[in-house]
């Protein structure tokens, strides 16, 4: 078949996977995606692969371990049908957070998704805005690492007048510095203790906030307690408002109605993720696609070009 290309999607996001084939002049593959009656997934590839260069569209967001198990699935079916090379396409990279050992007897579990798609016949990662780019490290093939910042950046500078940027925590302080860096504005950090997982308190702010937009920055929004008490926090310290933007909509849990009855007047996020039902009808959410940088990004590699010069 030549140097064919081909885009797939598992159950996770297929309307981003129908936006990225659109931005490349293509339809998404056909794929039986479904689960039997006992809870197993069944996959069935309904077009010929063999020798072509597949793509698998599948940010492994909730459920976690059913879209986890269909991207596995289904580069195992690849492989097995003979396609050339196998991409694991992964806006969101779930597990992401279980990226080191944090206490004795516990697993690397970013390490261990990172495995089980190279034992599965996957030969090359594009994924988005990583929660710790050190996981990169975890695979022995290529890892080709988009940000969603050009897209969000061109958000906050066309809707934003006398902002500055706030790391919620010491860990995103480089990742904010970067947007603060391309906006030419200054940069706040957020002090934050946390005492169990998915429950954070804010403690101060280092740097000046008073009379300025604050615009919290994160990569994703789990529970939302981190940015709804530092919103607070801001406040406190003089900001004149409290925005947010993030790359991945998580969302879980209490989230939506923390953000609901929240300081924060807006959250921006992209697509990586699609929002479930009461994220959707939340007014404070707004959601800016990112398909176009990943479709242009998957090109390149079918085409051997550079991807790293999407970002200069």
């Amino acid at each position: 078949m030549g140097n064919v290309m081909k885009i797939f999607s598992g159950n996770a996001n297929f309307a981003m996977a129908e936006e990225i084939a659109e931005h490349l002049g293509m339809e998404v593959s056909r794929a039986d995606v479904r689960k039997f009656s006992d809870g197993e997934i069944f996959i069935e590839i309904r077009e010929n692969v063999r020798g072509t260069d597949s793509f698998i569209i599948q940010p492994t967001c909730t459920p976690v371990n059913d879209h986890l198990m269909e991207l596995v699935i289904m580069a195992d079916a690849m492989r097995r049908a003979s396609a050339r090379r196998i991409t694991a396409v992964l806006p969101y990279y779930g597990y992401a957070r279980q990226d080191r050992k944090v206490a004795p007897r516990v697993p690397i579990s970013a390490k261990v998704v990172a495995e089980m798609l190279m034992a599965v016949g996957v030969r090359r990662v594009l994924c988005m805005d990583l929660h710790a780019g050190q996981i990169q490290g975890f695979f022995n093939i290529p890892v080709d690492h988009l940000y969603a910042a050009p897209v969000l950046i061109d958000h906050i500078r066309a809707n934003f007048d006398d902002f500055i940027m706030i790391s919620p925590d010491a860990g995103g302080v480089e990742r904010t510095r970067a947007f603060a860096k391309r906006l030419n504005c200054g940069l706040a950090i957020i002090d934050k203790r946390r005492d169990r997982p998915n429950h954070s308190e804010a403690m101060h702010v280092i740097g000046d906030v008073r009379g300025k937009v604050a615009i919290l920055m994160d990569d994703m929004v789990d529970t939302a307690g981190t940015l709804c008490s530092g919103a607070n926090t801001l406040l406190e310290n003089g900001a004149k408002e409290v925005h947010a933007c993030c790359s991945h909509p998580v969302l879980s849990g209490p989230a939506v109605d923390r953000l609901s009855s929240s300081a924060i007047k807006s959250l921006v996020v992209t697509n990586t993720i699609p929002l479930r039902e009461n994220a959707r009808k939340c007014g404070k959410i707004k959601v800016l696609s990112v398909s176009a940088l990943l479709a242009e990004a998957i090109r390149r590699i079918h085409n051997e070009d550079s991807v790293s010069s999407l970002f200069v």
